[in-house]
């Protein structure tokens, strides 16, 4: 009888005292026990490394050997075990056996769907133990140490900058070599990073996904979300050197700067009148265009300034906000 057979067919005689756990070998229940004795006779003579089976020493010294024994038919690549080629060849037949019951995201690997599952638990058993701060993977924490200790191990060998994680390096080289691999299907334009393709398909599917607790409204980014909070708890992070004025963004803290060094970089065609502000400029592009996009939905009058037509709205509602104190 092989050990298939045996597996569904015999009796299971010997039992676990701890965990209760019942197997139909002897030698089958002494391995068991090095589980909770922590037993590891199996040490490796290269890195010293102990195991609690032989087998997985066996396994463990193709790391160092480079045996691969288990080959891919389709791509040739090698695997140390069969569960590893297993698993590879899900690539080439797209199936994702393993299914998260709460979004229905489906994974080729059942430890990435273990991963995946801690984003709808909150679970984060990884933490740093200078900040206290939890991640969701080891790698993560690893990345996340690298901000304490200062260490930035990938360089661009373009401007020498560094970065903490091979990710971040690889989209900062899109910037030297204009690549923009991510393409949208609706109006074709492309982007150099996925996240930003994303939130680039809501301007054509309208979803806005982040809502804000205090007056509702919507944003199809998050981090116009987490500008957008700033107005209502008056937090102004970016503060100017010279003056001491604070700003919700540094592209608002960039625009002040030019009151201070007198830069007026975006200048008129026609009149060549200069602009700290590109808006400004757009702006005062309407007085030479004559465009008047601001159009009342009363008198159909158009004006060149959205504020403009607040101010003629008052005329139709009646409102007369500016008294005369005598």
């Amino acid at each position: 009888m092989d050990f298939q057979d045996c597996a569904l067919t015999c009796k299971k005689e010997f039992h676990c005292g701890i965990c209760k756990r019942g197997f139909s070998r002897n030698g089958d229940l002494t391995r068991h026990m090095k589980i909770h004795t922590g037993e590891k006779p199996f040490k490796c003579d290269v890195c010293k490394r102990s195991f609690s089976r032989n087998g997985d020493l066996t396994i463990h010294m193709r790391i160092h050997t480079g045996e691969k024994l288990f080959k891919c038919d389709i791509c040739k690549q090698g695997f140390i075990t069969i569960g590893n080629l297993t698993t590879h060849m899900r690539i080439h037949t797209g199936e994702k056996p393993f299914k998260c019951d709460v979004c229905k995201r489906s994974f080729s690997r059942n430890d990435n769907l273990t991963i995946h599952m801690r984003i709808h638990t909150g679970e984060k058993p990884f933490k740093c133990d200078i900040c206290k701060k939890g991640f969701i993977t080891n790698s993560n924490l690893t990345t996340h140490m690298r901000i304490h200790i200062g260490e930035m191990p990938f360089k661009c060998d373009v401007c020498k900058r560094s970065f903490t994680r091979s990710g971040d390096l690889t989209r900062h080289m899109r910037i030297h070599t204009g690549e923009k691999p991510f393409k949208c299907d609706v109006c074709k334009q492309s982007f150099s990073r996925n996240g930003v393709l994303n939130g680039h398909m809501r301007i054509h599917t309208g979803e806005k996904p982040f809502k804000c607790d205090v007056c509702k409204r919507s944003f199809s980014r998050n981090g116009n979300l987490t500008i957008h909070m700033r107005i209502h708890t008056g937090e102004k992070p970016f503060k100017c050197d010279i003056c001491k004025q604070g700003f919700i963004t540094n592209s608002n803290l960039t625009t002040h700067m030019r009151i201070h060094t007198g830069e007026k970089s975006f200048k008129c065609d026609v009149c060549k009148r200069s602009f700290t502000r590109n808006g400004d400029l757009t702006r005062h592009m309407r007085i030479h265009t004559g465009e008047k996009p601001f159009k009342c939905g009363v008198c159909n009058r158009s004006f060149s300034l959205n504020s403009n037509l607040t101010t003629h709205i008052k005329i139709h509602i009646g409102e007369n906000p500016f008294k005369c104190d005598i």
